[in-house]
């Protein structure tokens, strides 16, 4: 077992575990990190805890220290020079005519590099893009090519229910969403209804999926012959979320009945 904290670098970011040594680190504190890509400054999400060999990643970087208000004047200066690395890039991508979209741009803690976050139809030649980059800020230089849904997470919005995107404000990591899902929830499969705006197939699909695969194993089918308290019928449509079956009955006609589940037995 090893005793770790979580650490979250942006609002909706991924946790990452690291070893707090014999610092005294409690949640909702700020903290100073050994990352693979250098020293960087984080807030502590998960406080200590233990967790398995198969939950973290060796080996296990270190909590150096706990954050001070020196450490958190310099994220803000960090910011305010990325934002003018920002519009610098953004020249001197027009002037290599590069087919490329910035999106962020982010300082690592320690200024030890500049890491350009773009998006693009297909692969960009930047090769000497990051060497003018270089020669103006005088640090390393990472071009990171993202895709749209890394992009719609750090740019954010307003989904179509109203809110803000889930992937901007609390939604750490993506999962797979497939159109199944769209079908086992008797979704409209119009693309413009199911996906968000980063025009992929909207990641709240997934939330109730467990639920609607589970209540469709006890379900009937559509087309099913079953039984009722109202008579024989056939299955017209089901309902998971309430877990209610709509059924034609045979001898009545009508419009279809909606009935609960426990009142339909399959013939």
């Amino acid at each position: 077992m090893y005793n770790v904290v979580g650490v979250r670098f942006k609002k909706a970011g991924k946790i990452y575990y690291f070893d707090p040594v014999d610092l005294p680190v409690t949640k909702d504190q700020y903290a100073i990190v050994e990352t693979a890509r250098g020293i960087e400054y984080g807030k502590v999400v998960v406080g200590q805890k233990q967790v398995g060999e198969s939950d973290v990643v060796l080996p296990l970087k270190k909590v150096i220290r706990i954050a001070n208000e020196a450490d958190a004047k310099v994220v803000e200066e960090n910011k305010r020079s990325a934002s003018q690395a920002f519009t610098t890039c953004l020249e001197k991508i027009r002037n290599h005519q590069l087919k490329m979209k910035l999106v962020d741009v982010e300082y690592t803690f320690d200024r030890n590099k500049i890491i350009f976050y773009f998006t693009a139809e297909g692969r960009v030649d930047f090769r000497e893009l990051v060497k003018d980059l270089a020669s103006v800020f005088r640090t390393r230089i990472e071009l990171r090519q993202i895709g749209v849904r890394d992009e719609a997470k750090m740019l954010g919005g307003i989904g179509p229910c109203g809110r803000v995107l889930c992937c901007s404000s609390w939604l750490g990591d993506f999962e797979p969403v497939s159109i199944k899902m769209a079908k086992d929830q008797n979704l409209s499969l119009n693309p413009t209804k199911i996906s968000g705006l980063c025009g992929r197939l909207m990641c709240c699909l997934k939330y109730e999926h467990d639920n609607y695969e589970s209540v469709r194993e006890e379900i009937p089918t559509i087309g099913k012959i079953v039984i009722t308290s109202l008579g024989e019928g056939k299955v017209t449509g089901i309902n998971a979320g309430s877990k209610t079956v709509f059924v034609q009955l045979l001898d009545i006609g009508g419009k279809p009945k909606e009935l609960p589940m426990d009142d339909v037995v399959v013939k």
